[in-house]
């Protein structure tokens, strides 16, 4: 690194003592807690706050730099959290509690009032509980986007801690953001949160990541597929929950008709390695393993248009989860898919014109969607249809809408006296 980029990126990783505050904008302004993660939704919100001439601090690691987030008057950024790559312990727990000690300098000296946070940091009983509290007693705003009511339901590993902790979360934050009506009726039932304290948003499209002027042949020669190969995608975390044992089972079926098929496994391990070792004696024992492609690793957002690129259709054959970023950054590629009717995938699939849903847990119900959509006009006319997705996604799933609703909660909030 050359003696000026080191001056730039120290430049960036402002120290509490050295915190200066944007007061640009003029109305509103918020904080924005990003916990380092998911790059695609924080940047896609502090674009969306860009457009909306909000001033917003924006609370990261080096994970979430972006251009945009610099030389705007608009946007205050504060890499508190700094570099999340060290791997040795002491390192590791020194850096995390040094990181906590910036955030509370931060909290006790921040313009902003309403802090909306995204995702909780390393110690999630910590931050649903006391530093919540301590946020509060900073006279602090608090909304939070809970992107799971549960997670731990969902990975099997609920328990009376982790459903006190949330519910004391749910409890202090004085806004909620949920991207599915069943997931704020699972807040009410569940939690004791009240309606009025719960907005439901759409989960907006997933724009952030490249999207060059690759084309799929060429996507496909990169992973090493053949042009006249069918390509299904699995893309993502690799967890349970998301049924890859399902689909395995399932593509033994799609295969019997003779047609050359494709499946395409990208992305990480969540834990969970008994399940992984389940899975791959499946493929042996089903003799897939010259009709499954395994990317087992982390993917970068540059990587990530090359496999929705290559790909035919995108599969979900989740068991359990509410709604799935992947269905959105599929349709941001206009890549039509197959999922699960669990959650409310259903309710953002147009049959027919922008994929088919299929029974959960029913490998024999997976495989007959997958059957129906290559022997499809959407599959047929692929090319065509691409486009119409996409069009379909910005316009149904884009930020703007997603802001109509975000800024009347600031708007409420930043009014209220109390």
């Amino acid at each position: 690194m050359t003696q000026t980029a080191k001056q730039e990126k120290a430049a960036r990783n402002l120290a509490p003592e050295t915190l200066e505050y944007s007061n640009a904008g003029g109305g509103q302004h918020v904080a924005v807690l990003t916990a380092g993660r998911d790059r695609p939704y924080a940047i896609g919100l502090a674009e969306a706050l860009i457009n909306e001439k909000i001033a917003f601090d924006f609370i990261t690691s080096d994970t979430l730099d972006s251009p945009i987030l610099h030389n705007n008057p608009l946007v205050t950024f504060l890499n508190l959290r700094r570099d999340l790559d060290e791997t040795a312990l002491r390192a590791k727990v020194i850096r995390v509690l040094a990181y906590y000690a910036r955030l509370i300098v931060y909290a006790v000296r921040a313009r902003p009032r309403i802090f909306h946070i995204l995702w909780n940091n390393k110690f999630e009983w910590f931050d649903r509980t006391l530093l919540m509290l301590f946020y509060r007693l900073c006279g602090r705003k608090l909304v939070l986007t809970a992107h799971n009511v549960n997670a731990g339901s969902r990975d099997r590993s609920d328990s009376f801690m982790n459903r006190l902790t949330l519910r004391i979360q749910y409890r202090l934050a004085h806004h909620i953001f949920v991207h599915t009506r069943q997931m704020g009726d699972a807040l009410q039932s569940e939690f004791g949160v009240s309606a009025e304290k719960c907005s439901v948003i759409h989960f907006p499209i997933n724009s952030t990541v490249p999207d060059t002027a690759l084309d799929g042949r060429t996507a496909r020669a990169s992973l090493g597929l053949n042009p006249d190969e069918r390509v299904l995608l699995f893309f993502g975390n690799i967890a349970p929950y998301k049924g890859l044992d399902c689909l395995v089972e399932a593509m033994a079926r799609v295969v019997e008709d003779g047609r050359r098929y494709r499946l395409v496994v990208a992305g990480r391990l969540k834990g969970m390695d008994d399940y992984w070792k389940g899975v791959q004696e499946s493929i042996e024992r089903l003799k897939l393993e010259r009709s499954v492609l395994l990317r087992i690793e982390y993917i970068p957002d540059e990587d990530t248009e090359i496999y929705f690129k290559a790909a035919d259709v995108l599969l979900l054959p989740y068991k359990y989860i509410f709604q799935s970023g992947v269905l959105f950054l599929g349709y941001n590629f206009g890549l039509p898919v197959v999922a699960s009717d669990v959650g409310s995938l259903k309710d953002d699939i147009v049959e027919g014109q922008t994929g088919f849903v299929c029974e959960p847990e029913n490998p024999a119900s997976l495989a007959h969607a997958i059957h129906r959509y290559f022997d499809s006009s959407l599959y047929r006319n692929l090319a065509n249809n691409r486009r119409k997705i996409r069009e379909f996604a910005h316009e149904r799933f884009s930020w703007t809408h997603v802001m109509k609703t975000t800024t009347r909660v600031y708007s409420r909030l930043s009014d209220s006296r109390h």
